[in-house]
C-alpha cells in the first residue's frame, strides 16, 4: 500500500477505535502512525492494541509507526465543598499547598513546585483557562489571587500557569512506568509532555537511549524560548496546540505554529500539528469550513504530519475523520498554489556535504522528471535530509532496520521499506532498481535518482548520488 499524498496522518487510539476491526479501518482510511495516549487507558489495554497494530503491519506487508504519548505532570487543583465552586470576577480567593474540600479561602493546590516559583503578578488558569486568576501575593503554604475570568470550577481541575517555569521533572513515576512498559512493548516514538527546557529531553534521552525516537512536544511558553536547543535535542516535534493556545494569547498560536515548522525543517525533524483539527467531527459526520482550512494551512506550511484526537479516539465518526483527513491533504497538495508556497518556504541548506547532496538529489530528480527518489538511510537521516527539501516525487526509503521503517511513517513524502544489506555499488543500483518497481513507484525505461552514503554502513554519511534508468531486461 502506497499513500498517494506527502503528508503523514497520526490518529489517537481510544475507545472508538481500539478493536482490532476498528484499526484496521483506520489504516486503510489512511493513518499512518497510530498514538497511544498513557494519559488514558491499562497496560493491558495498550498492548492489546499494541498487538493488532502490528498483526495489521503483517498483513499489509507495510510499516506502521505507533506513538507512545507519556501523560506527563498534568497539575490540578484538590477537591472542594460540594465538588464546585463558583468564582466570581474581582474577588479574592486563596490557593492552599494542604487541605481537603476547600472553599474559595482554601483551594487546595497540592503542587509545592508552584508555591516555590510564582510571583505576584502571574497568572493562574483553571480548567483549560476557562477561570484566569492573577497572582497578588503569597507565602510559604498559600498564594492568593484575584479573579479576572470568573466562572465555575470543579473537583481535579487542571492548572496552567503560563509565566512560571517549574522546578519540575517532565516525567512522573508513572511516567517512568509507563515509559519501561512501552520500551518492552516496542512502540517506535516516544512523546514527552509539558517540555520546559532542553535539559528535560537530556533527562528523557537518558532513560530511552537510541531505543526509540524522543518526540517533544510544545505546549509550555517556556519551551518556546528554548525551542531551538529543545528541537535539536529531540528526534521530533509535536506542536500540541490546546495547552499550548491556553497559555499563550490565541492570536499568537498561528504564528507560532508556522515558525516551529521553519524551525523543524531546518533542523531536519519531523513536526506534527495537533489538537482539535477536525474537533468538531468528534459529533459530527463532516468538519467545519474552518477546520478544514486549519488542516489544510499546515500542510501548506509543510508540516510533517497532523494529528486526529477525540475525534479518532472517542468521538462518533473516527474513520470518517480519517477519511476527511486524507482528502483534504490529497487535495491541498494538489492545488496549483501549493508547491510554489511549499517551494518559497524551503529553508536554507546548511553547509556540509550531506545537506548539499540530498538538497541536489531532490533538485535533480525534478529537472530530470524522475519518477521517484531512492534514499539508502541506516537511520533516517538521509531520508529527512531529502525530505527537507519537500521534493515534488515520492522519497522510497530503503532501511535495513525494521524500526527505522516504522519512524519514518512520520516523515513527509517518505515510503519506506525494509531491504536486504547491501555491500557494493551494484548491489545498490540492483536493489533500488527492484524496490522502484515493487512498490509501483517506477517503471522501464523511467528515471530515478538513487542517493546514499558510501561506505555503506556508516550512519549520516550521505555522500553519493545516481541517476538510474529502469530496463526492460529485469521485468520479472
Amino acid at each position: 500500500m502506497r499513500r498517494q499524498r506527502h503528508a503523514k496522518i497520526v490518529a489517537t487510539v481510544g475507545p472508538a477505535s481500539a478493536s482490532p476491526d476498528k484499526l484496521r479501518e483506520l489504516f486503510l482510511a489512511g493513518v499512518d502512525t497510530f498514538r497511544l495516549n498513557f494519559s488514558h487507558g491499562t497496560h493491558q489495554d495498550h498492548a492489546a492494541v499494541h498487538a493488532a497494530i502490528r498483526a495489521l503491519e503483517k498483513d499489509f506487508g507495510r510499516p506502521i509507526g505507533i506513538l507512545q504519548d507519556l501523560q506527563g505532570p498534568k497539575i490540578r487543583i484538590g477537591t472542594l465543598k460540594d465538588g464546585a465552586l463558583a468564582l466570581a470576577e474581582g474577588e479574592t480567593v486563596r490557593f492552599v499547598l494542604e487541605g481537603k474540600e476547600g472553599d474559595r479561602t482554601s483551594i487546595p493546590l497540592p503542587h509545592p513546585e508552584i508555591f516555590e516559583a510564582i510571583l505576584p503578578g502571574q497568572d493562574l488558569l483553571i480548567d483549560d483557562g476557562r477561570v484566569r486568576t492573577k497572582v497578588t501575593g503569597f507565602d510559604t503554604d498559600s498564594i492568593e489571587a484575584r479573579v479576572v475570568t470568573g466562572g465555575r470550577i470543579s473537583n481535579r481541575k487542571g492548572v496552567n500557569l503560563p509565566g512560571t517555569v517549574l522546578n519540575m521533572s517532565p516525567l512522573t513515576e508513572k511516567d517512568r512506568a509507563d515509559l519501561a512498559f512501552g520500551l518492552e512493548l516496542g512502540v517506535d516514538w516516544v512523546a514527552l509532555s509539558f517540555v520546559q527546557r532542553p535539559s528535560d529531553l537530556i533527562e528523557a534521552r537518558a532513560l530511552i537511549g537510541d531505543r526509540v525516537g524522543l518526540l517533544a512536544k510544545i505546549e509550555k511558553p517556556s519551551a518556546l524560548d528554548h525551542i531551538e536547543d529543545i528541537v535539536r535535542l529531540s528526534d521530533a516535534v509535536m506542536v500540541a496546540r490546546g495547552d499550548l493556545g491556553v497559555e499563550i494569547p490565541p492570536e499568537e498560536v498561528p504564528g507560532r505554529q508556522k515558525e516551529l515548522v521553519r524551525i523543524c525543517r531546518l533542523a531536519v525533524k519531523p513536526v506534527i500539528i495537533a489538537t482539535q483539527m477536525l474537533d468538531s467531527m468528534v459529533g459530527a459526520p463532516t468538519p467545519t469550513r474552518a477546520e478544514a482550512s486549519d488542516v489544510a494551512m499546515a500542510i501548506y506550511d509543510g508540516a510533517d504530519a497532523v494529528m486526529l484526537s477525540a475525534e479518532s479516539a472517542s468521538g462518533q465518526y473516527p474513520v470518517e475523520a480519517v477519511s476527511m483527513m486524507d482528502r483534504i491533504i490529497s487535495r491541498t497538495e494538489q492545488d496549483k498554489a501549493y508547491r510554489s508556497i511549499v517551494t518559497a518556504l524551503r529553508s536554507e541548506i546548511e553547509e556540509s556535504p550531506p545537506h548539499a547532496v540530498a538538497s541536489a538529489a531532490a533538485d535533480l530528480a525534478q529537472a530530470i522528471s524522475a519518477s521517484c527518489i531512492v534514499a539508502y538511510t541506516l537511520s533516517g537521516t538521509t531520508a529527512s535530509r531529502v525530505a527537507r527539501t519537500r521534493p515534488d516525487v515520492t522519497i522510497l526509503a530503503v532501511t535495513l532496520d525494521e524500526s527505522v521503517a516504522r519512524r519514518l511513517c512520520l516523515l513527509w513524502g517518505t515510503h519506506s521499506v525494509r531491504s536486504e544489506d547491501i555491500h557494493t555499488y551494484e548491489e545498490m543500483v540492483e536493489q533500488a532498481e527492484a524496490h522502484a518497481r515493487v512498490e509501483g513507484l517506477a517503471r522501464p525505461p523511467e528515471l530515478i535518482v538513487v542517493v546514499a552514503g558510501v561506505p555503506f554502513g556508516i550512519p549520516g554519511t550521505t555522500n553519493n548520488l545516481r541517476v538510474v534508468q529502469l530496463r526492460q531486461d529485469r521485468e520479472r
